[in-house]
């Protein structure tokens, strides 16, 4: 039968009000004959409660593991060897499930020192760090109690870089987790379902679905222990959630999250507290309407990785996240200083350009990196739904780069032999997520005729055009601006070169906006 959450708690209470008598008994002078039956009746609390006791030792360590500066492993590996050769040599313990469960706990703490290790070789390459946690997290996925204590360990990474929406996401990702454990118990109406009730705020947090009823037993001894694994820690999770996508002016998502919050403190008559999350949602609703285009969410680039010096990363390529306005020679330098300082300066080449990499012609004594901006790519049956700033800016999963080219080799030429590569890179989770960088896992190519660049050229600058004059207020320089770059050099380099084809084409074009030029210009 499975235990409710406040039933758990009152256990909690008594369990441990336990162990802080005896704790405080064997701290006082006391007989021998006392000190013997105080420790009997320790092991025997243990014995009846040890895997929790297991969890919550994991999980402390655990934690430790992703915020202490000063931890010695050296010291903690040689502790556990003593702790595991005291089980040996007990007599009493021989045969009993405490002596197996002792073996699995100081294997468990091993694994946790191991990721320490690794985790400290990549402490100056925060995306490195960041995967690599996000791979411990991954691996307790059967585990709840420890995937949430590395999500909420990721999260305070994050929030050290200010990465305020990677930190906000992995609370969201914990409270999905929570949800799931907390429908299993008991169906309350006011309670998120699981994960599927926090798809509004992202589709990646329908991964926490996979604990479920064929991998997850809550009523099993020890899992979800945590204090988070309740109602009240569900609130917590989420409020933190709402904080976080404040700071990172993603207000839309702060509306999301509410929209869970709110049922929960209406089902509980909190009145206050109701009162407090609408005040908090008009503030967030009127900076939406102050600051829509002038919050700026993050740049995004394409980086690639080739050769055997980089090891696991030889032949991948990334979507990074970089914070707001970031120019590419602000990621090229710290990506080529890093890496120039791990595996020397003289190794690393970073390429200059978009163009697909000939691996035959690379150096195998040398580690290159190939940086290209993107931009958020979307249909044109997406793009109809998403229309304010947040909607093309949140969710992201395809990117796009242009890559100019000749047939001739150069990069640029004349207008009748201008051709253009459109790469669209689809990555394997949406932005933002839990980390900062997302591994590509689909790219399609399109080639446009030279007709076909001019034409998209034109496109582009008229969109510029509505853009400058549909401004409030009016920015005449703005205008000046796109007018000076306008459809006068391309014309009359399609004349000059007397390609007769490509000048009725774009004539035409042209045409069906003369009306349009000749209401604004004239």
């Amino acid at each position: 039968m499975l235990q409710t959450p406040g039933l758990m708690e009152n256990k909690d209470g008594v369990v441990g009000s336990l162990l802080q008598v005896l704790l405080h008994s064997l701290s006082c002078n006391q007989s021998s004959q006392f000190l013997q039956n105080c420790l009997a009746t320790q092991r025997a609390i243990v014995c009846k409660n040890f895997a929790r006791v297991k969890m919550q030792v994991t999980m402390s360590l655990a934690s430790l593991v992703g915020t202490s500066e000063s931890m010695s492993e050296e010291s903690l590996r040689r502790s556990l060897c003593t702790i595991l050769a005291y089980s040996e040599l007990d007599s009493n313990m021989q045969g009993s499930s405490l002596h197996q469960q002792v073996k699995e706990l100081v294997v468990n703490l091993h694994t946790i020192l191991s990721d320490t290790v690794r985790m400290k070789s990549y402490k100056r390459d925060p995306e490195m760090l960041v995967d690599l946690m996000y791979r411990i997290a991954k691996g307790y996925q059967t585990s709840p109690d420890l995937r949430l204590t590395w999500l909420q360990n990721m999260a305070r990474k994050h929030a050290e870089r200010d990465n305020h929406a990677e930190a906000a996401h992995c609370m969201v990702h914990g409270a999905a987790l929570v949800s799931e454990y907390l429908a299993m118990l008991e169906d309350k109406t006011y309670l998120p379902v699981g994960s599927v009730s926090f798809e509004r705020i992202s589709g990646n947090v329908i991964e926490e679905s996979a604990v479920s009823d064929d991998i997850l037993s809550p009523d099993e001894e020890g899992i979800c222990s945590g204090s988070f694994f309740s109602e009240t820690g569900l609130v917590g999770l989420l409020e933190q959630a709402a904080n976080l996508f404040s700071m990172a002016q993603m207000f839309e998502a702060v509306n999301e999250v509410y929209k869970i919050l709110i049922p929960i403190h209406e089902a509980h008559r909190d009145i206050k507290k109701l009162a407090t999350l609408h005040g908090k949602l008009q503030q967030a609703f009127e900076k939406i309407s102050m600051q829509d285009t002038k919050r700026m969410f993050g740049t995004y680039f394409r980086v690639a990785f080739y050769g055997e010096k980089f090891e696991g990363l030889d032949g991948h390529e990334f979507v990074y996240k970089e914070p707001s306005i970031t120019k590419l020679p602000e990621i090229s330098h710290r990506l080529e200083a890093f890496y120039g300082l791990r595996l020397g300066n003289a190794v690393v080449k970073v390429i200059k350009d978009s163009s697909s990499v000939d691996h035959s012609k690379l150096e195998a004594d040398k580690a290159y990196i190939q940086i290209t901006f993107v931009e958020p790519f979307f249909e044109r049956y997406e793009a109809k739904d998403r229309r304010t700033h947040f909607d093309k800016s949140y969710n992201l999963r395809r990117f796009m780069f242009d890559t100019p080219f000749t047939l001739d080799g150069r990069p640029h030429g004349e207008l009748n032999k201008q051709f253009k590569r459109k790469t669209v890179l689809t990555t394997s989770h949406a932005f933002p997520y839990v980390k900062t960088r997302i591994n590509v896992v689909h790219k399609e190519e399109n080639v446009l005729s030279p007709i076909e660049v001019a034409i998209e050229d034109m496109q582009n600058k008229t969109q510029e055009l509505v853009f400058a004059t549909n401004r409030d207020p009016p920015d005449p320089k703005r205008l000046q601006m796109v007018l000076q770059g306008s459809i006068g050099t391309t014309v009359n380099q399609v004349c000059l070169n007397n390609e007769y084809t490509m000048y009725l084409a774009l004539n035409q074009y042209i045409s069906k906006w003369n009306g349009y030029f000749f209401y604004f210009f004239f």
